[in-house]
């Protein structure tokens, strides 16, 4: 390729916030394979530029995000995070300090994460093998038990009351549940369940089940069921082929998102996209297994969630090739038994890292 064919070759910014933990860890195993990418397909180029909002600087300053860093992730077509949360601060601090501040102010209001059980690796689920599970979870990401209303009151007290209130509206549901019908129609079963908790919780969601009747009327090629959040963990471990694509809270999302992890292998392989579907904001990617200050250092964090993330960064950016050849070289590797230990493996991970980028430069 000449150099005037690579300089008008489209470039995308990509804000990258490694943060806490193995974050970046994992965040620079994600960079090298998509520069090795890039390298190979020359078909587009990538733009990164970090961002050193972290704990460690939240101690020094007194903040995760310093004043104009929203407007200045606006200027980008994606964000690459990696994970936040340390141990000498409060997780609720932390969470809404750098994460929540981030997805709620650039209404990324859809939080998708895939799971299946990889090529090479294996489910704790008896008989559960690669195509068992396949499915994709859409999270409602702006409102619910997280929308951040409530308080404390005489605190100390004998008394002390802290109210959690969750916030439903019809607006953020039907947004979320017309996604969740869209991803499920592009999906080849046409299949979306929809979780709730509405003989439990007969207000907010009554009105989630209300809205996913009316939704469910402009998509009749979709076959629609409803589960009880408890009842839905029993069908995820003994009916998981019964199962495509669910919808759910922000709650109840985020912890059978887990669930769904730990059942296809690791929480390790696990991505998550939190994405403005308007696109009028620049969504973000991210692993979904946290800083794991237990193995930050150690050369052990598996690389394969961020490198699924990544995936999931250039499908939505409308690199479909450039998604299904990092997807594909990502999992040779996983079946040629190349893992970190949290898949029972012994590989590194820059073992798994330069394992992937020679599938790729094959």
């Amino acid at each position: 390729m000449s150099p005037t064919a690579v300089d008008t070759l489209k470039t995308y910014k990509i804000a990258v916030v490694p943060a806490d933990g193995i974050g970046p860890e994992v965040i620079e195993a994600g960079v090298t394979v998509l520069n090795s990418l890039v390298g190979a397909l020359r078909s587009f180029k990538l733009d990164f530029t970090n961002y050193d909002w972290s704990s460690e600087k939240y101690k020094e300053t007194g903040v995760y995000i310093p004043e104009g860093g929203l407007e200045e992730l606006k200027k980008h077509d994606a964000i690459l995070f990696g994970s936040v949360g340390a141990p000498d601060v409060p997780d609720h601090i932390s969470l809404w300090g750098l994460r929540l501040a981030i997805c709620q102010s650039l209404q990324q209001y859809a939080n998708v994460r895939p799971t299946r059980v990889l090529p090479g690796t294996q489910s704790p689920l008896r008989g559960c093998g690669t195509g068992d599970l396949d499915w994709v979870i859409v999270r409602e990401n702006s409102e619910g038990e997280y929308a951040g209303q409530g308080g404390r009151s005489h605190i100390g007290c004998a008394w002390e009351t802290a109210t959690e209130v969750a916030i439903f509206t019809r607006h953020a549901i039907e947004r979320l549940m017309r996604f969740g019908f869209e991803t499920a129609q592009s999906r080849p079963r046409k299949l979306l369940t929809v979780v709730t908790k509405s003989n439990a919780q007969r207000n907010g969601l009554v009105l989630w089940d209300k809205v996913a009747s009316d939704v469910s009327k402009e998509f009749p090629d979709v076959k629609m069921d409803k589960m009880l959040v408890d009842a839905m963990t029993v069908r995820m471990v003994q009916h998981p082929k019964s199962l495509d694509t669910i919808v759910a809270t922000n709650l109840h999302a985020d912890i059978l998102s887990d669930l769904a992890a730990a059942l296809a292998g690791s929480i390790g392989i696990a991505p998550t996209s939190n994405l403005d579907p308007t696109r009028e904001n620049p969504s973000m990617f991210e692993p979904i297994h946290g800083s794991a200050f237990d193995i930050t250092g150690k050369g052990i964090a598996n690389p394969v969630a961020t490198f699924w993330t990544a995936a999931e960064m250039l499908a939505w950016l409308g690199e479909q090739e450039a998604s299904s050849l990092l997807m594909s070289a990502v999992e040779k590797v996983s079946s040629r038994g190349i893992m970190t230990p949290d898949l029972a493996g012994t590989a590194t991970t820059k073992d798994v890292t330069e394992a992937v980028i020679k599938e790729i430069e094959n």
